[in-house]
């Protein structure tokens, strides 16, 4: 096998570095999130850090970069408060990716790829038409990480709306039924199928 130690990560080439420290960690979920700035000028933009903390209420989570420069997503969800999520699907990975690009705020991501603003149920935010899952999101509060001066954004699951073959009569989401994609690292994307599900799992006696 090859071996990293720290130090020889650290001389790493900065994109080699990013490369090989976001791609270890395996699958990750992808997510467009969708915000409207208070000029009414709709944003979408990819995230790979979107994560669950807690069913009870249920919190969603996402890391943001220091916001030592302008980030168009925050600015809006402090806002308004209010966002969207809509994960990446199959068909349209390559505009997905391409909401990493950094446009100015004064220009929608919407405008420059093939996606196309969805309003419902008075949500300020736009959700993204088509996307098998949307869920209206509530920002809850910002926790600062010091270590790395990234901020983590914690919102409250407002409502879900979800394709009717893709629930289960225990209300699980399955997800591969709608091709939605996951990637690793920055740009590598897949689009997993669900193999096998198993019941809650007690000690064995």
């Amino acid at each position: 096998m090859i071996t990293f130690e720290k130090h020889e990560i650290e001389k790493l080439p900065h994109l080699n570095k990013i490369n090989l420290i976001n791609s270890a960690t395996g699958y990750k979920s992808a997510n467009l999130i969708g915000t409207k700035s208070r000029d009414g000028i709709s944003n979408l933009a990819i995230f790979s850090s979107v994560t669950h903390f807690g069913s009870a209420p249920a919190i969603y989570g996402f890391v943001l970069r220091p916001t030592t420069v302008r980030r168009n997503t925050y600015d809006n969800i402090m806002e308004s408060g209010i966002f969207t999520l809509n994960p990446v699907f199959e068909e349209h990975i390559a505009d997905a990716h391409h909401t990493s690009a950094k446009y100015p705020i004064e220009i929608s991501e919407f405008d420059k790829t093939n996606f196309e603003e969805e309003y419902k149920d008075n949500c300020y935010a736009p959700f993204v038409k088509g996307a098998p899952l949307q869920i209206r999101m509530k920002f809850l509060e910002e926790v600062h990480i010091k270590a790395n001066g990234t901020l983590l954004v914690l919102a409250e699951v407002d409502k879900i709306y979800v394709r009717e073959e893709m629930i289960s009569k225990d209300f699980f989401i399955d997800l591969s039924k709608g091709n939605i994609a996951t990637v690793t690292g920055l740009d590598g994307y897949a689009v997993p199928k669900s193999i096998e599900r198993h019941s809650y799992q007690r000690p064995k006696t």
